[in-house]
């Protein structure tokens, strides 16, 4: 039995630095305390925002992991979506436990190469902040430690040296990596990140260490690294922020996950979660620096049994949006990073045990990398209001209110005022009760340049809906225009040739007012809407006062000869895209697209790139007058004025295709237990001979290790075979078999199934007793247990607590007799086929596990299946054990124009089908694991690179049946999504090596 937890992790904690050998001696590490002069002056930053090339920025920015979508053409893809909502940067995470699977051998090649990502940045135009660790929870696989770590036996994330020592190689080829595409190299990298939320450690272990933090620094410097360092503390603690001495680093930063992460009761916002305290906390924590949130709440992680991304989706939707995102930039965030923007797939076994197949997240950009959410809309208005709005960087926050600004007490106001009267300010409204469903009508008082002015002047009241906020602006530069006041939200302005554009939106019905600034002899022009707005003027004010109503017709206003003044019903507004020109300082406004991706002229031609769900008019609100011609997807596309814009119209028919029926496949099956079988012979397998282990987390109970990790086994299915000399008086097997939360064991005694587990979300291991008595095992006879143990993922890890160390496969065995004996077992074991010497080097060392069909490469495409039984996946098996099915399929889809989403759909009926455990390998990648009796996920989106959308796939299923019936797959198709014609950047076939026999294969 365990220590008790309280006592364990301290004697842990001592025991793991006392045995910590090699590495540095402490002084070493203490010199690097000395203070750390500015590396280079293009990353610059003061107390408001940073400075890149001398220019104040905002840093709108969108976690990314490339990993997850191992398809380096899409990168490009998913980076222009993130560029579409008006973000300027993305945040990655690299996953050490997909580059070092063996201690000394870093590789990051292939799908894992990092230029290809950061080639796409520079051409998307996102700058980067490079996370590399070497922690970096992330809901990976060991928080993306590699499993060889549970045999140091330091403990992880403090100062052992021999865990440091660990993180050498590891740090130094990766940072020189990320130091060639720094911005002072020309590359899109502007800030680095070391360690991962440093911010709470066992009682047991010296924390904060700085010494450790100014290790992983020192690390990055010594590769090359001169951009600034951020942290992101998990909570605004202060931690490592500058001025703290030792491990400081040039901006401090944290993190914010306000609704936590319960998707099952998506609609509850609790009481008291919405952050006040992040300006006071920033003005006592690291008042000089940007204020800085490097994760913010983009959506949430779901556990296996969870209740699906969809509605963690809902849990954190365009409400939350609204509601919490503002009220972040009521507290001055200037460096603001949303996790996550684009989730991505855990495929081969990379994620850890709390989570399934699909890492969507509930994101704004979907797994499959569709933008359908309301959320993606909404962030969209979001981040091109903040984009377009400098004067907010420079803008001081205040103290909120509820009787300053508003009339309502039901309604808070938080100030973010300008430097002068003059300059620009924001006023963030909500509802004082911020999960409040009501509608609340208010009055608000606001200073301007005129004056204090009480609004609506030209009404009774404003209204603010349930679960809505608002950005207030007074004194707003409009392109040298001042937009004196606007209750309801900006969305963006720009200027091409000698005409303003200026958006401001609403929601449906709301009643709304702004004052703008125009010539005492112009008047207000409506160009086109309903009647459902009035004007007034004064003739000893420039400023016209305009009370409407949003309507989704929208109205369209010219203030004199050169401003234009769209108002907007919200909904509408969602349609509207803003986006560069490339090579100009110039924006161009559209509306129509289901995406814009990107503008250019090239002579007199205007070249855009979008996307397109449905037939669609595309308005261009401010086309270049220097252009002619029009050209959508290299297409030209004739176009005509109406109004002030240009249009044109893009009409799309669907392409017509064929997707095969899988039901109709030619399947083929091979046994994937073979080892249950008599006669089985496992002479070539790993024995587990090991006395001791270095697992400094889970303490021996037997006579020799039976942890994977000790023997190199990381990753996927583990098989066990225990051979025993029977005495004939065998009565009870004792084991304890543990693959983290949601896994699945079952026991075999010779061909006989003895018991299997199979999981829950809760307990990450078993311990069971098991009546042998049945077989009567006759005296002096030999046999054999074959245990099979899921291993779900390592799991993530605390400060010194090193619960990645968490072993799996069996962690005790007791074979005890009638007589008070034990009856001695010879344990032999396998995972993947080679351990940590992989044999797969393009798919890397998570991507198969240890089952027969694994080991022999079977999963892999050109395998040697026509000697195979024909027998499909929806037969099944009617006895317990592992199948493998196997089976090909042709695609013609016209990929070139087109984007279309593919994924797997297994239909889960336990009562028909039984419980099994199935994995999904797509052309030797593996992109599903169900779990038929805990769930969530049915469905599984294989992107384009991994399916060849014009030639022969290879598709294989491993059905794991658990239980004496037997089981089958009930229903399994392959599903198209909408199609949608793209502007994208061709998509390349990912390099996915064929079978071939495969030497030392058991």
């Amino acid at each position: 039995m365990r220590a008790p937890l309280f006592l364990f992790v301290g004697i842990h904690a001592l025991l793991s630095r006392a045995f910590g050998t090699g590495g540095r001696p402490d002084a070493m590490i203490w010199e690097f305390a000395e203070k750390r002069a500015p590396a280079q002056d293009i990353v610059t930053w003061d107390s408001h925002s940073l400075f890149v090339h001398g220019e104040r920025v905002m840093i709108f920015s969108g976690e990314v992991h490339p990993f997850r979508l191992p398809v380096p053409s899409l990168w490009i893809d998913v980076l222009q979506k993130v560029r579409a909502l008006g973000f300027n940067c993305v945040s990655f995470y690299v996953d050490w436990a997909l580059l070092e699977g063996k201690p000394g051998e870093f590789k990051a090649d292939g799908i894992f190469d990092l230029k290809p990502f950061f080639d796409a940045a520079q051409k998307a135009g996102i700058y980067l902040i490079a996370r590399p660790g070497p922690y970096i929870n992330a809901e990976a696989s060991g928080g993306g430690f590699p499993g060889w770590l549970q045999r140091v036996r330091g403990a992880l994330r403090t100062a052992a040296p021999d865990f440091l020592n660990a993180t050498n190689n590891y740090m130094s080829s990766l940072c020189k990596i990320i130091a060639d595409a720094q911005i002072t190299n020309g590359g899109p990298v502007i800030l680095l990140q070391p360690e991962n939320e440093y911010t709470a450690a066992n009682p047991y272990t010296p924390f904060p260490d700085g010494s450790y933090m100014e290790y992983v620094m020192q690390q990055a410097r010594d590769a090359g690294i001169v951009v600034p360092f951020i942290s992101n503390d998990a909570g605004a603690s202060g931690h490592n922020a500058p001025g703290t001495g030792i491990g400081e680093v040039d901006i401090y930063g944290h993190d914010g996950y306000p609704l936590g992460f319960d998707c099952a009761h998506p609609t509850v916002w609790p009481a008291n979660n919405l952050p006040t305290t992040y300006r006071s906390n920033h003005l006592k924590q690291s008042p000089s620096t940007p204020y800085s949130i490097v994760e913010f709440q983009g959506g949430s992680f779901d556990p296996w049994g969870g209740w699906g991304f969809e509605q963690c989706s809902q849990l954190v939707n365009h409400e939350f949006e609204r509601v919490f995102y503002k009220n972040n930039f009521a507290a001055g965030v200037t460096i603001y990073n949303l996790y996550m923007i684009f989730g991505g797939t855990n495929w081969g076994n990379l994620g850890h045990p709390g989570g399934y197949t699909s890492y969507d997240y509930g994101s704004v950009i979907k797994e499959d990398r569709t933008i359908t959410r309301e959320k993606y809309s909404e962030l969209k208005l979001e981040a091109n209001f903040l984009q377009s709005s400098p004067g907010y960087l420079t803008a001081t926050p205040g103290n909120s209110s509820t009787s300053i600004y508003s009339d309502n007490p039901d309604i808070t106001v938080t100030p973010v005022l300008g430097n002068t009267t003059n300059d620009a300010s924001f006023f963030v409204v909500r509802h004082t009760n911020y999960s409040s469903f009501a509608s609340t009508n208010y009055r608000l008082t606001l200073p301007t340049s005129q004056g204090t002015l009480t609004v609506p002047q030209l009404n009774q009241t404003l209204t603010l809906n349930g679960r809505d906020s608002k950005v207030v602006v007074t004194d707003y530069d409009v392109q040298g225009t001042r937009l004196l006041y606007s209750t309801a939200d900006v969305f963006t302005q720009a200027k091409q040739d000698n005409r303003t554009v200026l958006i401001i939106y609403a929601g449906a019905g709301e009643a709304n007012e702004l004052a703008i600034q125009g010539p005492s002899s112009s008047e207000v022009k409506k160009i086109h809407g309903g009647a459902d707005f009035q004007v007034t003027s004064s003739d000893s004010s420039d400023y016209f006062v305009v009370n409407w109503t949003a309507h989704p017709e929208g109205f369209i206003l010219q203030i004199g000869d050169d401003v234009v003044v769209y108002l907007l019903d919200r909904n509408i507004a969602y349609n509207y895209w803003v986006t560069d020109i490339a090579n100009t300082t110039s924006k161009l406004i559209i509306n129509g697209p289901y995406l814009v991706r990107s503008a250019s002229i090239n002579s007199d031609e205007l070249h855009i790139k979008a996307d397109f769900n449905k037939s669609a008019t595309v308005e261009i609100l401010n086309f270049p007058s220097n252009v002619s011609k029009l050209f959508i997807n290299d297409k030209e596309t004739a176009t005509e004025k109406s109004g002030l814009s240009t249009v044109a119209n893009v009409s799309i028919t669907a392409p017509q295709f064929t997707i095969p029926k899988l039901s109709d496949l030619g399947w083929k099956y091979i046994d994937s237990l073979p080892e249950i079988t008599q006669g089985y012979n496992d002479s070539a397998w790993p024995k587990a001979d090991k006395y001791g282990t270095d697992n400094t987390y889970q303490y021996l109970l037997t006579p020799v290790s039976t942890y994977a990790s000790d023997y190199g086994f990381h990753t996927g299915v583990l098989v066990y075979r225990g051979h025993f000399n029977a005495t004939g008086d065998e009565q009870t097997l004792s084991l304890w078999t543990q693959g983290g939360t949601g896994f699945a064991s079952s026991i075999w005694i010779d061909d006989h199934l003895l018991s299997s587990y199979t999981g829950n979300p809760a307990d990450e291991g078993n311990q069971g007793n098991y009546d042998v008595t049945g077989p009567g095992f006759a005296p002096g006879s030999e046999h054999v247990f074959t245990v099979v143990v899921e291993n779900m993922g390592l799991n993530e890890d605390g400060i010194g607590y090193d619960q990645m160390k968490s072993p799996r496969g069996i962690l005790g065995w007791r074979l005890a007799t009638s007589k008070a004996t034990n009856t001695p077992i010879t344990w032999k074991l396998t995972g993947n086929l080679g351990g940590e010497d992989y044999k797969d080097r393009t798919r890397g060392p998570l991507n198969e596990g240890g089952l027969f069909a694994e080991r022999q490469g079977y999963h892999l495409p050109g395998a040697p299946a026509d000697t195979w039984e024909s027998h499909s996946p929806l037969e099944g098996i009617g006895l317990p054990g592992v199948a493998f099915y196997a089976a090909s399929f042709d695609l013609q889809l016209p990929s070139d124009e087109w984007d279309i989403p593919l994924a797997f759909s297994f239909t889960n009926d336990t009562e028909t089908s039984g419980t099994y455990r199935a994995q999904l390998y797509v052309n030797g990648w593996q992109f599903g694991k169900i779990s038929s009796n805990i769930g969530p996920q049915t469905v599984f989106p294989v992107p384009e690179g991994i399916l060849n959308y014009n030639g022969t796939n290879y598709v294989g299923v491993t059905l794991w049946a658990l239980e004496q019936s037997g089981a089958k797959i009930p229903a399994f198709e392959l599903v198209a999504g909408v199609p949608v014609w793209t502007g994208r950047e061709k998509v390349l076939l990912v390099d996915s090596p064929a079978w071939s026999l495969r030497e030392g294969a058991y």
